[in-house]
Formats: C-alpha cells, sequence, structure tokens
C-alpha cells in the first residue's frame, strides 16, 4: 500500500462518519433545532431527501464519493446502499432492504410530523391573538 492509498483510505474513512453524522442529523435534529430556524430548515431539507433517496433510486452523493475513494485506495467498493452495507451487518444482519428503507422513511415522516405539528401550534397561537 503507498501513501496514494492511505490518503484515500483516510479520506474514505472521513466520508464514511460524515456520512453517519449525517444519519444521526436526520434522525435527532429535531432536537437540536428548536428555537434556531435556519437549522430547522436545513433539517427540513434533510428530511426530505432522506425520503427520496430512500424511495427513489437515486445514488446518494456521500456513498458515491466513499466508494469512489475506497477504489482508489485498491478497496473493492461496496455496492447498494450505506444503510444495507454498514448498518445491516452491525445491527441487524438479517433485516431485509425493504424493511430498512421503510424505517428510514417512517423516522424521517415522523420529524416532519413534529414539525407539523409545532407548525400548526404556532400558527393557532397567532390566530387566537388577532
Amino acid at each position: 500500500m503507498h501513501a496514494g492509498s492511505n490518503l484515500y483510505s483516510a479520506l474514505a474513512t472521513a466520508v464514511l462518519f460524515l456520512h453517519a453524522l449525517f444519519i444521526v442529523w436526520v434522525i435527532f435534529g429535531t432536537v437540536l433545532t428548536r428555537a434556531r430556524p435556519i437549522f430547522r430548515w436545513l433539517h427540513i431539507v434533510s428530511l426530505l431527501w432522506g425520503i427520496l433517496t430512500e424511495l427513489m433510486p437515486w445514488p446518494c452523493p456521500l456513498t458515491l464519493l466513499e466508494n469512489w475513494l475506497e477504489q482508489k485506495a485498491g478497496v473493492t467498493p461496496y455496492h447498494g446502499g450505506f444503510l444495507l452495507h454498514y448498518l445491516d451487518r452491525l445491527v441487524y444482519p438479517d433485516i431485509s432492504a425493504t424493511a430498512l428503507t421503510v424505517a428510514g422513511v417512517i423516522v424521517c415522516a415522523f420529524n416532519l410530523a413534529i414539525y407539523g405539528r409545532q407548525a400548526w401550534r404556532l400558527r393557532s397561537q397567532n390566530a387566537l391573538r388577532r
């Protein structure tokens, strides 16, 4: 293994951690965005992106980047999505891709429902004040 391979391998690992952080952000971002409108809108966009990448045949850019870096490092890149590759092996070794997709969409939809409830409450409070 030469220095270039080590660099690409390190970058692939960094993208892996970034990807994992993004997933944590999607799942728990609602807690972090209270009273921070900019972060709230970033989280809502992240939730919509999460739903779309789960339901549509679009590859995630982070997965593509990680696979490209692994290939440059001389590692055979994995096929399929990030969740299937890492979480399936670590947490749920026998879960189907469909179950992971459904779970991902449910988590995103639940977070969006929290935002919808907050917006409805705010709108109701503002209407009562008028």
